[in-house]
């Protein structure tokens, strides 16, 4: 869906393997069977009866619960069928290409959605979808593929339209005021996190996975550490090293291109903001081990990643078209990396609503900038991630996504604080 030549691509295949994906093959003329309007009952029946109503082809409408939110247009007989055979991946498929539309607010809609669906968490019908997931692996070349997927899809021409101008940091926000500004609060994150870790000048910080290196940038000017980070993003490694340069923090920050599995060298601070969500929970006790390895006998670490309060799959769609190999964890899940390593957790703070107010943001410096990156891509690629950015909003607002912040130390180090003053003054 890129023209031209260059980053990754967003891929949207013919769902089911027959026909097209094309809008034009809707027909208003085609006549609704009384089976299909049982069908469409049924699809929101077994999604938990969300205020939405379904309008099909030809104007019909199928209502949902009383005094609906949001209406569903679906614009041919093959959308619904797609959609009746696995929602959570045909929607976003239809939804791309104009074959199912939204009348309302997109993010009111899948708020309500998801709600309805998480009530339906134990039906078969619920069951049957996660199983027809089939997420990517995160081995070292598989998780290479995956972030070049999703993260090469150019800097200056796509992510700087609508990140933060400052740090283009990819990450929840910290939202002390609901009322600042995207920069504002990206800033407030990062130092939110070097609070935690209580970082001080001369600390020696490993990153793993740093995005476009924001926060290497700030810990290494506000606060005096020196830091290497790693990332396996071709794209963002060159884009941060050149802010390295610019900004005159080349000598202490360095950016390496390589997986965190090969961090090496002695560090006093452990962090990864943003990247759990690609290792896999296969690999939770390597992503431990490296910390074990490479941490002080007084060292810090923190770990902030989206997660869920129950294990569950990526939405389908989500996994095979943006996001391949994510997982969010649980808390639980996310002790992997912790107890077999003789770490001690010593904070929990769950930052969900601050990610809603953070999509907000980009959602809307998104949509600003719709038809400049539609001159870049193409519409179903603008469509797919306004998406992809409601639909996250939406996850963070239900409560079926999480935002967890952990910071660590291993179970013998009694250089601890005394209170969560330091985090605030």
């Amino acid at each position: 869906m890129r023209k031209g030549k260059g980053a990754a691509t967003l891929s949207i295949p013919a769902a089911g393997g027959e026909g097209t994906l094309d809008a034009q093959s809707a027909s208003t003329t085609t006549p609704v069977l009384a089976l299909e309007r049982w069908l469409a009952r049924k699809l929101l029946e077994l999604s938990g009866h969300p205020r939405v109503s379904i309008v099909l082809w030809n104007g019909e409408e199928v209502p949902g619960a009383a005094a609906p939110l949001a209406r569903m247009h679906i614009r041919d007989r093959d959308a619904l069928y797609r959609l009746i055979r696995h929602p959570y991946l045909h929607f976003g498929d239809l939804y791309s290409v104009g074959r199912i539309e939204i009348e309302g607010d997109l993010v009111q809609f899948l708020e309500t959605a998801y709600r309805g669906f998480d009530s339906a968490r134990d039906t078969w019908f619920t069951q049957l979808q996660h199983l027809l997931n089939r997420p990517r692996a995160n081995t070292p070349a598989d998780s290479r593929e995956n972030i070049h997927h999703h993260y090469d899809l150019g800097n200056e021409e796509f992510y700087e339209l609508w990140l933060d101008r400052e740090a283009m940091q990819y990450t929840c926000a910290y939202f002390p005021d609901p009322g600042m500004t995207l920069e504002d609060a990206q800033r407030a994150k990062m130092d939110h996190v070097c609070r935690k870790l209580r970082l001080k000048p001369g600390d020696r910080v490993a990153e793993a996975g740093c995005g476009w290196g924001g926060l290497a940038r700030h810990m290494a000017r506000y606060y005096g550490a020196t830091v290497r980070a790693y990332n396996i993003s071709h794209e963002q490694v060159a884009y941060a090293r050149g802010q390295a340069a610019a900004q005159g923090l080349a000598g202490r920050v360095e950016y390496v291109e390589d997986d965190y599995r090969n961090i090496d060298g002695e560090y006093d601070v452990f962090v990864s903001v943003g990247m759990l969500e690609h290792v896999g929970r296969d690999h939770y006790r390597t992503l431990g081990a490296v910390a074990d390895r490479c941490l002080t006998e007084a060292g810090r670490g923190l770990i902030h990643s989206i997660g869920r309060d129950q294990a569950e799959r990526m939405v389908a769609w989500i996994e095979q078209r943006i996001f391949p190999g994510a997982y969010p964890p649980t808390l639980r899940e996310m002790m992997e990396i912790f107890e077999p390593n003789g770490f001690s957790v010593l904070d929990v703070e769950n930052l969900r609503l601050h990610y809603a107010k953070t999509l907000e943001h980009w959602l809307a410096r998104f949509d600003l900038h719709a038809e400049e990156i539609e001159r870049i891509f193409d519409g179903a690629f603008v469509r797919a991630w306004r998406l992809y950015l409601a639909g996250s909003q939406a996850g963070f607002l239900a409560g079926t996504l999480q935002l967890f912040q952990i910071v660590f130390t291993r179970g013998t180090n009694n250089d601890l604080p005394w209170s969560r003053e330091y985090l605030y003054r």
